[in-house]
């Protein structure tokens, strides 16, 4: 029978810093959306695992991404979201234009020879898919659209335009796990008949009828509408069924049937012990408010029902009295798959 991951690389902080080192710095990562940058003059910061990056729309319409870190002493230069022609660090108010140049440094010019034009925010790769930004602080990354795969493709088979999406609001959630039990959790549905009774009313998650596959570094579930019960939340719509897909190393994607509807978030390490986690909801333009706060409170509940397994687990791993699990090779193989490619990435 096929085992788990060793369960002390669940609360390893060695184990931590290899994954930050060995994966998430070669990995593509969502960090937010174009409705952040809703025109020329806007930024907004997010995180790429635990490095800082900042997302810039210039006043020439071009897309940038950058270190979210200052040149002079390493403090982040931008927090949150807005509108504003430069950066300014608020530690010594070293100042940069959304394209990354240094703009001022007081007193500089009390230094022979400054090199004003080497001293500009470190440029990473920025990347779309639909309203969705990506970022990879690599040194060569591969193109996104070949790190996305086949999903794209599956999501726009369903009949969901990504492009016709509106933001609508972001769920955020601090949990006392490690990231990638909160991944692993996501990418099995061998628990929803027990711990998930309201998903499992609107989905067939029997065996039968929920199908897995994985393809590359990525991880998708299809649920067909359960025939009968649906009483826990309205599907009727445009989407015939759910598709929910994991992007290696951390990314979430889930579409549910109905009204076109999507939300993506990352799985962020925060420790050994703790990750963050966060979900953007988009939906399609018209879509009924009251439909959208049901699908939402849905959703919710799952969620909450997720965090009681999710630090469960972890408090069972870290315990240090078992080495290992063990993984059912048909209900539980995305979690083999994600557990191969972890292993795989840290042996390099």
């Amino acid at each position: 029978m096929e085992t788990t991951l060793p369960y002390s690389w669940y609360s390893d902080p060695e184990i931590l810093r290899r994954e930050q080192e060995r994966i998430f710095r070669s990995a593509w990562q969502y960090t937010g959306h174009l409705g952040q940058l809703p025109q020329p003059g806007s930024f907004f910061a997010s995180t790429c695992g635990s490095t800082p990056v900042v997302v810039t729309l210039a006043r020439d319409g071009e897309l940038r991404a950058f270190l979210n870190i200052c040149r002079h002493r390493g403090f982040p230069v931008a927090e949150g979201e807005g509108r504003r022609e430069t950066i300014q660090c608020p530690y010594h108010a070293w100042t940069y234009g959304l394209d990354g140049c240094l703009r001022a440094a007081p007193r500089s010019e009390e230094e022979p020879d400054f090199p004003r034009e080497e001293l500009g925010l470190v440029p990473v790769a920025v990347g779309t898919w639909g309203p969705f930004v990506f970022v990879n602080i690599g040194p060569d990354p591969e193109p996104l659209a070949d790190a996305l795969g086949s999903m794209p493709a599956q999501v726009a088979e369903l009949g969901l335009d990504v492009d016709a999406l509106v933001h609508h609001t972001r769920w955020e959630a601090e949990l006392e796990a490690n990231w990638k039990i909160v991944c692993e959790n996501f990418l099995e549905c061998y628990h929803c008949q027990v711990a998930h009774p309201g998903f499992a009313e609107v989905i067939d998650v029997a065996a039968d009828a929920y199908a897995l596959d994985a393809s590359g570094r990525l991880a998708s579930q299809y649920g067909p509408v359960r025939e009968a019960g649906r009483a826990t939340m309205d599907v009727e719509g445009e989407l015939p069924r759910s598709q929910f897909h994991f992007l290696w190393p951390n990314l979430t994607v889930n579409i549910f049937p109905g009204r076109p509807n999507i939300s993506i978030g990352p799985v962020v390490p925060r420790a050994p012990d703790r990750a963050y986690r966060y979900l953007d909801y988009f939906f399609g333009p018209g879509v009924d408010e009251r439909w959208i706060d049901d699908l939402k409170a849905f959703d919710d509940q799952v969620g909450r029902e997720d965090r009681v397994l999710v630090e469960g687990v972890q408090r069972g791993v870290a315990s240090g009295t078992i080495d290992r699990g063990v993984l059912l090779s048909r209900s539980e193989q995305l979690i083999g798959h994600f557990q191969a490619l972890t292993a795989s990435a840290l042996a390099e």
